[in-house]
Formats: C-alpha cells, structure tokens, sequence
C-alpha cells in the first residue's frame, strides 16, 4: 500500500482527478530526490496569456531537482515581462529573435544540463506530481522514455480536461508503439508526454528547424526509435490547450501544408527503416492518406505527392475524419463535397468549434 502523502495540488488539479483522486495512486519516490536532474524546455512565442500558468506548473512540482529552460523566440507580445516577473533560481529565460519551434526548443537543449528532458508548450499544464512519477517509472533507467497521460481542456478552465482510458496507455516497443498509434493516422505525439534521457537525444539528434506545423511527429518517430522501450507512467497528468486560434497544429497555410507533408514523410520513413513490415507499411500509409483528406481541397501538389506515396505502401484503409455535420453530409454526398462544406463553413465562422469558441469569450 503506498503511504499518504501531502497533496501538493492546486485545486483545478483536483477537480480533474489530479493526485487527490483516490482511484489514482500516489507517487511513492523511492529514488534519491537530489541525484538525477531533470531540464524542462520550453520554447515560447506570444504566450503571454498562458506561460505564466505553465512555467508555474513546471516549477511547482513535487519533484524539485529540476530547471525550467524558457526560450522567448522573438515575442511581440508580453511574454518577456511575465517571464521576467516570475521569481525561482532554476528558472532560466533566454531571448532569441524570431527562428521558429524548432530553433527554440534546440536551443533551450543547447542551454540545459538536466540528465533527463521534457520540451513543454508555452501554454499547457503539467500535474504537480507530473516528473515525480515518471521520474519513478524510469528508475536507473537511460534507454527508455517515460509515457504521459494527457486530456484536452478549453480557455482557462484545467476542470474540463477528462482523462479517458487509451490503448496508447501500455508499455511497449518502440517500433510497435508507432505502428499501433499510427494505424488510426491520429496520433498523440504531443511533446510533454514524454520524458527523455539526454542519452537518447544525443544520438537521435535535435528537432528538424525546417519544420513547423506537426513537428513533433517526425521528432518523436525518430526520437523513440533511438529508445529501446516506451514506459508508461499512469498517473502523470499533461493538461493540453486547446481552440487557441494562434495553435500552430490549426494553420492550413501553404509553407504549414508542406512542413506538415515533410514531418510525415519523414517520420513514416524512420519507422519503415526499422520496421518495413506489411503492418507498419499500412500504418505509414494511413498517416499520409489523413493528410490527403486534411488539405483537401488546398495544394493538390502537395496532396498528389502524398497519394503517390500511399500507393507505393500498398494503400490504406483509413476513412476521413471530421465533425457531426462533416459525416452526416459525406454519407449523403460524398467527403469531398462534405469537405469543402467544412472548409466554407469554418472561413465563415459559423462551424461548431467557431461557435464554441465565441460562446466561451
């Protein structure tokens, strides 16, 4: 039976079954709390809103051999004087004129010392007891990478996350992992989920800098195929934003539509190269097709690419996603048409998600 332990909790973390939920057991911290020291990087542009929130979260863990390594990327909002109004000595803030994500988070790496690391969005929330147990589930461990647990919330409300029961939730191998969370083509590949020896990323190298929109899944492919096990921590808890207009996985621009066709590309290619399988095929297939039914009808080049590439892999079996009223007009009309009333839709601000968002402000 694990002992009690004092909740270190705020009470939004409560709400949501954080470490008071008596279904969730508490980290027991057997390990030396002052030996293994743990960076969380975190790349920030125009967060004012949120960073303050989420470095909090990261400095108010009951894991506390830890820093916070915040690269502001060139913020025009005021992100830099509410970085510079939070106070605790293993903060460390570094301003960069505007590269991108990915620059950010490499040299937030550059600028660490922590033998494990987690890169941490600007405007998420991490459970207070979050690196303490994944911290726990590696142990002496340097060639696995702790799994977290994650669930959406709205706005500024951390009590509407709802953490659900997920197959992705087990421990596994590396290359089964991928082609299991793949074979849907909508993988949670979100960067704070994971904890990751530094050993790793030195071989398996830093983030792509020519990417933007879904980086994180041509890093993480590659990343814990450089793993030689995924273990799964249940109980740390990753509140994940969500509906912010300026989320980098919402641009559907051109430069965003090709970063997104090259992480895929990419990331399917790592997994082959470990796995060249009929089932990680079907898996790789699948992801590129959901790009396919994502863009449409935007940049046919792009897609005609992806098409090819899904026919070099044997084809895929995947079906469009989408809203209620995407599927309800695709079974009548066909998910073409059904997308480009999507796409109407969404231009004129009358979609749900839309509708929702102006309700919430």
């Amino acid at each position: 039976m694990v002992p009690h332990q004092r909740c270190f909790a705020p009470q939004w973390c409560c709400e949501t079954a954080g470490t008071c939920d008596p279904h969730v057991q508490t980290a027991s911290a057997p390990i030396d709390f002052l030996s293994t020291l743990v960076s969380i990087l975190i790349p920030c542009f125009n967060a004012a809103p949120w960073v303050r929130a989420a470095v909090e979260s990261a400095l108010n863990q009951t894991y506390e051999n830890l820093e916070v390594v915040v690269v502001d990327d060139g913020s025009t909002d005021d992100s830099a004087a509410v970085l510079a109004s939070i106070r605790d000595r293993r903060l460390k803030i570094i301003r960069q004129s505007n590269r991108g994500q990915c620059a950010a988070a490499n040299r937030a790496y550059a600028e660490s010392i922590g033998e494990l690391i987690k890169f941490f969005d600007a405007d998420d929330l991490l459970s207070p007891d979050h690196i303490e147990r994944q911290i726990n589930c590696l142990g002496e461990r340097r060639d696995a990478v702790a799994l977290a647990e994650w669930a959406r919330f709205y706005g500024d409300d951390p009590t509407t996350a709802e953490f659900a029961p997920s197959g992705m939730y087990r421990d596994a191998l590396p290359a089964d992992w991928l082609a299991t969370e793949w074979m849907n083509a909508r993988p949670m590949m979100q960067s704070a989920l994971w904890l990751i020896p530094r050993p790793i990323l030195e071989r398996s190298g830093l983030w792509d800098e020519r990417l933007s929109l879904i980086n994180d899944f041509e890093f993480f492919a590659r990343v814990l195929l450089y793993a030689s096990q995924i273990l799964y921590c249940p109980g740390a808890r990753l509140y994940y934003r969500s509906g912010l207009s300026s989320s980098l996985s919402g641009r559907k621009t051109r430069k965003a539509a090709e970063s997104a066709l090259l992480s895929l590309m990419l990331g399917t290619q790592h997994l082959l190269d470990a796995d060249a399988s009929p089932r990680a095929k079907r898996a790789c297939a699948n992801v590129l097709q959901d790009f396919v039914y994502s863009f449409y009808p935007e940049h046919g080049d792009l897609r005609a690419k992806a098409i090819t590439r899904v026919k070099e892999l044997g084809g895929a079996d995947l079906q469009p996603d989408g809203p209620p009223g995407f599927h309800r007009l695709r079974n009548v009309l066909g998910w073409k048409v059904a997308r480009r009333a999507q796409r109407a839709a969404e231009r004129l601000g009358v979609n749900a998600a839309s509708l929702r968002a102006r309700l919430r402000a």
